[in-house]
């Protein structure tokens, strides 16, 4: 997609080539650790007959984990139009279809986007947002009951990784960049108005953070 149609890049990055790759890893692999954890975190506080708002679920494996586990129904609101194909074959395949919806679009600009859910998820999605307040602030008032996200480790490790890949796409005049926010100050975005931390893993690569209302 041309920048004019793909003015942050998020489609060049997360690409219908990246989808594939990402339903493939799930199929074979089942979820990451960090995902199941954020799985872990939502199913031990009461799932059965939950709504979930996913904010950007790509191909949807934390949606199926979360419906078998007794949710609902799912919302996934997604910027990126890549993933559609890979999450709608994983779908079929689980028997899920009629209990997901898919729309798209930016919630932190357009909060109206997506009505407010028992569970919010963000897997892997701060970190692809420059601006990490307004996305969690959004994300925690369309939160009924409990908020999980993950972010990348806040190390030299991390950093190195990210800071490479931004130039290597600076390179290529893509506008996307990732980010390493400051874990703290994620936290003070997503409290408040009665949110409170009760889980944080601190991995070395990815950590997961969890909020009860």
């Amino acid at each position: 997609m041309d920048d004019c149609c793909d003015p942050k890049g998020y489609q060049a990055v997360f690409s219908s080539r990246f989808a594939r790759r990402v339903a493939k890893r799930y199929s074979k692999r089942g979820l990451s650790p960090a995902a199941s954890r954020m799985v872990g975190f939502v199913s031990e506080h009461g799932l059965e007959g939950a709504t979930v708002l996913e904010i950007g679920g790509g191909v949807g494996e934390l949606q199926i984990e979360l419906l078998r586990r007794g949710a609902a129904r799912v919302t996934n609101l997604e910027i990126s139009t890549s993933y559609e194909a890979e999450a709608r074959a994983l779908l079929e395949r689980s028997g899920l279809t009629e209990r997901v919806t898919r729309g798209f679009g930016d919630i932190a600009t357009s909060p109206e986007l997506a009505e407010p859910a028992d569970v919010v998820v963000m897997h892997r999605v701060v970190c692809c947002y420059p601006d990490y307040q307004l996305l969690l602030s959004v994300a925690a008032n369309h939160a009924r009951r409990l908020l999980v996200y993950s972010h990348p480790a806040d190390n030299v490790v991390a950093k190195a990784i990210i800071g490479s890949e931004n130039l290597v796409r600076r390179l290529q005049r893509n506008p996307f960049r990732a980010f390493v926010h400051p874990p703290d100050a994620m936290v003070a975005a997503a409290e408040g108005d009665d949110l409170r931390t009760e889980y944080r893993h601190r991995g070395k690569d990815w950590q997961v953070v969890g909020l009860v209302r």
